[in-house]
């Protein structure tokens, strides 16, 4: 037993130095990722908690309090229009038991006057403004604002339509495959391969094992984006599904496990970007950049845009709101 110890105990402790090289030192083995962007500021559902979400007079209040990125959801209509909203059964926005997939563009009802902020109980949003929007409509308003485009179901025409649209425009370099399902990302991005896509559940639980067993400097990453819940506003702001998933102490596990300050560090170095959300508290917000976010996804754009501004100074991980950004306030 000794004499495996012997030659063990040197190959682990040479692998444990080199994997922690690497990952201090990622340009060694790795190009740095270019994206033609960089966001710290993003409006959740185009920030639903100071309007109706996902209006266009949301994303138009959230891109003047200086938003860098819109995050949205689209599904497609009868009539093959592709309709922000963040879900497909319209009755929690509107009160009418439908699908939008059933229902051509003109037959879409209108939000309710007052919506419920998901991620904060209690709390309602309210606008002038209560139609669904289109996402051409979107594009077409803020041609240079990053949007990050969630496709929560595998409809291949609904991706395909998607992708013609973000070519239409040209904004292939400032909009974002984003979804929680591989499947449905590996035909987003089979589509379109042009756009940047975020890590998929599988992919970031992927990306944990690599990191705990220090095979992450040497892998080949094609994501720019790490997206994620912060995991203290589980069960306060967001109550899941999942039962396993409203225990505190896994909770505190996974908050453990996942913001990890050398994870998010070699992300960076390597180009990626690390968003969290949904925070809509200031300690929130706090915690969230102290582990080494490089943006944050809120429902109220204006606490964000107003913590920002104070803590541009800050010599933590860059907390700035671009000059374009600012001059549009």
């Amino acid at each position: 037993m000794a004499s495996y110890l012997y030659y063990l105990l040197p190959a682990v402790g040479g692998y444990a130095l080199t994997s922690l090289f690497f990952l201090k030192n990622p340009h060694i083995l790795h190009k740095k990722k270019q994206t033609a962007f960089y966001c710290t500021h993003i409006s959740h559902r185009g920030g639903c908690g100071e309007k109706i979400e996902n209006t266009m007079e949301a994303f138009t209040h959230a891109v003047e309090m200086g938003t860098e990125m819109l995050e949205l959801d689209c599904h497609l209509t009868k009539d093959g229009h592709v309709v922000v909203s963040h879900d497909e059964n319209l009755l929690r926005q509107t009160g009418q038991d439908l699908n939008i997939s059933s229902l051509n563009l003109e037959e879409l009802p209108p939000y309710n006057e007052t919506l419920e902020v998901t991620f904060k109980t209690g709390h309602f949003s309210t606008g002038s403004d209560r139609n669904l929007a289109l996402l051409e409509d979107v594009f077409r308003k803020f041609p240079h604002i990053a949007v990050n485009i969630e496709v929560k179901e595998n409809n291949s025409l609904l991706i395909e339509k998607i992708s013609d649209l973000v070519k239409k425009y040209n904004r292939e370099a400032i909009s974002v495959w984003a979804s929680v399902d591989s499947t449905i990302m590996e035909n987003c991005c089979k589509t379109n391969s042009s756009m940047p896509y975020m890590f998929t559940v599988k992919r970031g639980l992927m990306l944990l094992l690599l990191y705990y067993t220090g095979l992450l400097p040497f892998v080949p990453l094609g994501e720019s984006f790490l997206q994620f819940y912060l995991p203290q506003i589980i069960n306060r702001e967001y109550i899941p599904e999942m039962w396993i998933m409203r225990s505190r102490l896994v909770v505190f596990l996974i908050q453990r496990l996942t913001l990890r300050k050398g994870m998010f560090k070699h992300l960076r170095d390597r180009g990626i970007q690390i968003h969290l959300f949904v925070c809509n508290k200031e300690e929130d917000i706090k915690t969230a950049f102290a582990a080494g976010a490089t943006g944050l996804m809120s429902d109220y754009p204006t606490l964000l845009s107003n913590y920002i501004r104070r803590h541009t100074q800050d010599t933590g991980p860059k907390i700035a709101i671009s000059k374009e950004a600012i001059r549009r306030r």
